[in-house]
């Protein structure tokens, strides 16, 4: 699979699994959000180039855990929290509530309202709607895919999601490291969904003994034949079947120095350089 095609394996159900578990009241809504969010946002993670595998799974990881595990697009506290608070540009009276957070990442503050709709008239259309004007279209199907996009290119996300860096992605956020522990869960899950999606994605060579591994598989005599090989080209592995966390580093290094695309799924390509077949 082409970098170019990757946020397309994003679908309503691996939004959903990546959120996780939710009480079933819940449930309805999760879908309806995660259907938008499946629709619109691969063709705006592509061209903001939010198309790698680690961006990937941090910005949706990072989504799960601010929309409540996509059950909301909106914040459940009212806003009043917010009135007065100069530092958002909630300068008039209401502005808490109005600028309430909207959207996947909780678009928050009048000022941020403002600068969205500023954004969004220079890079995506100068028809843009008036979002400090009119605060709610933000949650309307054709524009809510926008605001995390907006928030995550503007603060310059892609470089910590690159270094694999969660703390500085969720101090740039949220803040702090509020909702930590819950958004390495999430990231976690977002990981394995995009390995397993780009594993089936990739094509096989047609022979039996080349088999296509990813991380997440256990106890597999394949993730065994591939540490083996792994270790014979100098890195230090359990030969465990266990394709973990730093088999997934290895064969990522492998990669990238082989100057294959360090996806850290091991395909045709990659058996017959590692084994010189």
């Amino acid at each position: 699979m082409s970098p170019e095609n990757l946020p397309s394996i994003f679908t309503t159900e691996m939004l959903c699994r990546i959120g996780g578990p939710v009480p079933d009241a819940k449930a309805a809504s999760r879908r309806a959000h995660a259907g938008v969010l499946a629709e619109h946002l691969p063709a705006l993670m592509q061209r903001f180039e939010i198309d790698r595998p680690l961006r990937m799974a941090h910005f949706t990881g990072q989504m799960a855990h601010e929309s409540d595990s996509f059950c909301t697009m909106e914040e459940y506290a009212s806003g009043a929290a917010y009135e007065g608070r100069a530092d958002l540009g909630n300068l008039h009276v209401g502005d808490g509530k109005r600028f309430k957070g909207r959207g996947p990442f909780q678009l928050t503050g009048r000022g941020n309202y403002r600068a969205f709709t500023s954004w969004m008239r220079e890079y995506v259309s100068a028809d843009a709607p008036d979002f400090e004007g009119r605060p709610e279209l933000v949650l309307a199907d054709r524009w809510v895919a926008y605001s995390p996009i907006y928030f995550w290119i503007t603060r310059g996300l892609n470089r910590h999601a690159d270094r694999d860096d969660i703390l500085a992605v969720t101090r740039i956020i949220n803040g702090g490291r509020n909702g930590l522990e819950d958004r390495k869960v999430k990231l976690g899950r977002a990981k394995a969904e995009i390995a397993k999606a780009m594993a089936s994605a990739t094509l096989d060579t047609g022979r039996d003994e080349w088999p296509i591994l990813h991380r997440g598989l256990m106890d597999d005599k394949g993730v065994e034949r591939l540490q083996y090989w792994l270790a014979k080209a100098g890195y230090t592995l359990a030969i465990d079947g266990d394709f973990g966390p730093a088999t997934e580093l290895a064969l990522k290094d492998w990669q990238r120095r082989k100057g294959l695309p360090p996806t850290g799924i091991a395909n045709g390509a990659t058996w017959v350089m590692l084994t010189g077949d």
